[in-house]
């Protein structure tokens, strides 16, 4: 598997004739390409096998300590990249780090909504936690080989992301959210499908009761929390297109970004009610991001109707000027937010 992943960022890098905008190429080994996976892949399971055994609410300091530890992991890997393939790479996962970070606290929200609406008791609520992160990663990744394929044959791809990041910016501005109905239409055709009951055993997608096989709350749990990861992959995949090119920094910046929501929803399990303007600020970033992209397909630009076919000369966004951006609205939104509910 890791060397089919390096195989194919080795193409897109070297063959594609998309990635020409006057920016350095990011050449990773299969080595660092091996560890990385290992280390993630195991940073992951260890987060399992600790929730597994652990019994009882996770305390403040417990989530406090596991979440530093994975922030601090995200930021070794940017010190990494800045010392072995240099700052513009770096600066390039920090910008995606922090937009996949602040989309997935967004994906947040759903989740709670999803385990309000179907009563999920507390004691399962952890594994169901790792169950979302876990589909989310796995929407992720394959959005990743998809979203690099097509930028590796197809420039007008660029013109494709920035209006859907542009288009989703409009919508969260005015007041528009990602659907919270956790009756959606894979959970709608399972209970008008599939045998189902309102029993709960243990984490148990289905029991027996007699020759019936009946699906259990958690199935629909887990139907629901996919649909919801598959509409955040659908933003947050071109998001960080727009950021960096590189398909080796953008699977490191959507698993460091997953890493430690579970202890994160259990500190800001109340004040994530208080991030009202969240959503908004991040309109502003995907708006940005969109107009960053178009720029990049402009200047890529090969479709007959456009300028003849000919490149376009428009000015090209820096990476740190971008990072700037997303620091600074995401800073304003939160700020924005805990004043207007600070009583």
């Amino acid at each position: 598997m890791p060397r089919a992943i390096a195989t194919l960022v080795v193409t897109v890098e070297e063959t594609s004739g998309v990635f020409n905008d006057r920016r350095p190429l990011l050449s990773v080994p299969v080595l660092e390409w091996v560890v990385v996976l290992t280390v993630t892949i195991a940073v992951l399971l260890f987060d399992a096998v600790v929730m597994a055994l652990r019994s009882g609410e996770p305390t403040m300091r417990r989530c406090a300590i596991a979440l530093s530890a994975y922030v601090g992991l995200a930021v070794c890997f940017g010190i990494w990249t800045w010392y072995f393939h240099g700052r513009q790479f770096a600066l390039e996962f920090f910008a995606g780090w922090l937009t996949e970070y602040s989309l997935s606290i967004d994906n947040l929200f759903i989740f709670v909504i999803i385990m309000t609406s179907f009563n999920v008791p507390k004691v399962y609520q952890r594994q169901v936690l790792f169950v979302g992160i876990v589909i989310a990663l796995v929407f992720r990744g394959i959005f990743i080989a998809l979203g690099a394929a097509a930028i590796q044959r197809f420039s007008w791809v660029f013109y494709v992301f920035g209006a859907f990041l542009v288009y989703t910016a409009i919508r969260l501005a005015r007041g528009a959210e990602h659907d919270a109905n956790v009756e959606n239409a894979a959970v709608r055709f399972a209970r008008d499908h599939l045998n189902t009951t309102d029993k709960w055993d243990g984490l148990k997608l289905y029991i027996k009761e007699g020759s019936q096989r009946l699906m259990t709350p958690m199935f629909l749990v887990v139907l629901a929390l996919g649909a919801a990861d598959l509409i955040f992959a659908l933003d947050s995949i071109p998001a960080i297109f727009g950021l960096t090119h590189q398909a080796y920094l953008v699977f490191a910046a959507n698993v460091f970004a997953l890493m430690g929501l579970r202890q994160l929803y259990f500190m800001l399990a109340g004040l994530l009610q208080r991030l009202v303007y969240l959503s908004k600020g991040l309109g502003v970033v995907l708006f940005f991001i969109g107009i960053k992209l178009m720029l990049h397909g402009l200047r890529e630009n090969n479709l007959p109707f456009i300028n003849g076919g000919h490149h376009v000369n428009v000015p090209e966004i820096p990476t740190l000027l971008s990072l700037a951006v997303i620091v600074v609205t995401l800073v304003i939104a939160t700020a924005a937010s805990l004043y207007a509910t600070r009583d």
